[in-house]
This record gives structure tokens, C-alpha cells and sequence, in this order.
């Protein structure tokens, strides 16, 4: 955890995909939990790990929008609805 400029933090976590920044999410939890981090190391992943989650639950939240804007019609064909 060497970037400590928050605003450089951000912007390389936008680019991860879900999966890449669950996983990295996982890393630091297990991480903290084992306990064996510097104070200073700690903080730092926890900052990460917070801006992680973040991205993650805006990541999820795009797709559920993108699963409700599906919508089935009578016949069973699909119907795309504008996502606002």
C-alpha cells in the first residue's frame, strides 16, 4: 500500500472490474483480520478497502439497473425499457 494520494487511489480502483475489486476487497480483509499489518498499513488498506467497497456496490447497483430495465413480455419476448 504505497499510494497514499487518495485521489490516485480512486481513479485505479474505477478501472477495476467487479471481480478484480472483490477480490482485491478479499485480500485486504484478510489481511486486517490476520492482524500482523503495521498501524500505518492498516489504515492505509482500510482507506483502500472502503474506496473498494464502494466501487463495488456501485458496480452492482449499474448492473441490477441493467437487469430491471429487462423486462418480459406476455408472449416471452424481451423488451428493453429506458434506463433513466
Amino acid at each position: 500500500m504505497t499510494d497514499r494520494n487518495p485521489r490516485a487511489m480512486s481513479d485505479n480502483i474505477k478501472s477495476l472490474s467487479f471481480e478484480d475489486a472483490l477480490s482485491e476487497l478479499e485480500k485486504i480483509v484478510r489481511g486486517l483480520e490476520g492482524g500482523q499489518l503495521k498501524l500505518e498499513d492498516a489504515i492505509t488498506a482500510y482507506e483502500r478497502g472502503a474506496t473498494l467497497r464502494q466501487h463495488c456496490e456501485a458496480k452492482l447497483s449499474e448492473a441490477e439497473a441493467r437487469v430491471q430495465a429487462i423486462v418480459q413480455r406476455s408472449d416471452g419476448t424481451l423488451n428493453m425499457k429506458p434506463m433513466d
